[in-house]
């Protein structure tokens, strides 16, 4: 944020909103505590507009993590009023004159204040094997495997995932059992399931009580998703196509 932006803050209103935010410093704070901030009440200020005035203006100190302000690194997932938000696309109008409380994804260790640990999240990723699986093609691959619209059109929908980590942290059975491999991760293991490319198999993945089974179907992971990908319904799809596996074991898919 621009000083011309903050002079431009200042000059146009007096009014405040406070912002409630929850602050953890390793090494001085023995649990997460929040703190209150009073912010100028912009119309067309987000969340995120309002922490970085925040760190700018009145306390440098405060961590969180932010990149593109524009809803697609996904790096700016907070929990505002409880509800897992990207704070680039939540604005002040949607609270009337506040407060608005700001609080890191739960369900993830605090580092610090607004930011958490994702490495359990991305070694979750990892695990379904996100990626085109080929079977005896070596590289460089040279082949051009073209697809039907109707084709891109099967995995398109959970393709569009930007990593937010909003869905686990909306997902009651991640949040209380952290073995559970969760909703972006089995969505993406679809999109490759479903895409006419890949050769993999990721049954022996996917057909556990960690993975699909272990879901059950809240569906507050498609409610807060800000892309539309509705892994509920992708882990749904999987369970039909994991019950079929066993009543007909030598079906693939």
């Amino acid at each position: 944020m621009t000083e011309a932006k903050h002079h431009e803050a200042r000059q146009a209103t007096t009014r405040t909103i406070t912002l409630e935010v929850t602050r953890y410093r390793p090494g001085q704070d023995s649990v997460p505590v929040p703190e209150s901030f009073d912010v100028p009440l912009m119309d067309d200020w987000a969340v995120l507009d309002g922490l970085n005035y925040i760190k700018d203006q009145l306390d440098g100190t405060l961590s969180f993590r932010w990149s593109c302000r524009m809803g697609i690194c996904g790096s700016c997932g907070m929990n505002v009023n409880g509800e897992p938000r990207l704070t680039c696309g939540t604005f002040f109008t949607e609270f009337g004159d506040g407060p608005i409380r700001i609080e890191p994804l739960k369900g993830f260790p605090i580092i610090r204040d607004l930011v958490v640990e994702v490495d359990d999240f991305l070694d979750k990723l990892r695990h379904v094997k996100p990626w085109l699986i080929r079977e005896g093609e070596e590289l460089p691959l040279t082949t051009e495997h073209a697809q039907t619209p109707a084709q891109l059109e099967a995995y398109k929908q959970y393709s569009m995932c930007i990593n937010c980590m909003l869905c686990y942290s909306a997902c009651p059975v991640y949040v209380l059992d952290p073995d559970f491999l969760g909703p972006a991760a089995i969505a993406l293991a679809q999109r490759y399931e479903l895409d006419s490319r890949d050769m993999g198999d990721r049954f022996d993945l996917l057909n556990l009580n960690e993975a699909v089974w272990g879901c059950t179907f809240v569906g507050e992971c498609t409610r807060v998703c800000p892309k539309h990908v509705d892994p509920a319904e992708a882990i749904q799809r999987y369970k039909v196509t994991a019950a079929m596996r066993s009543i007909l074991p030598w079906s693939r898919r």
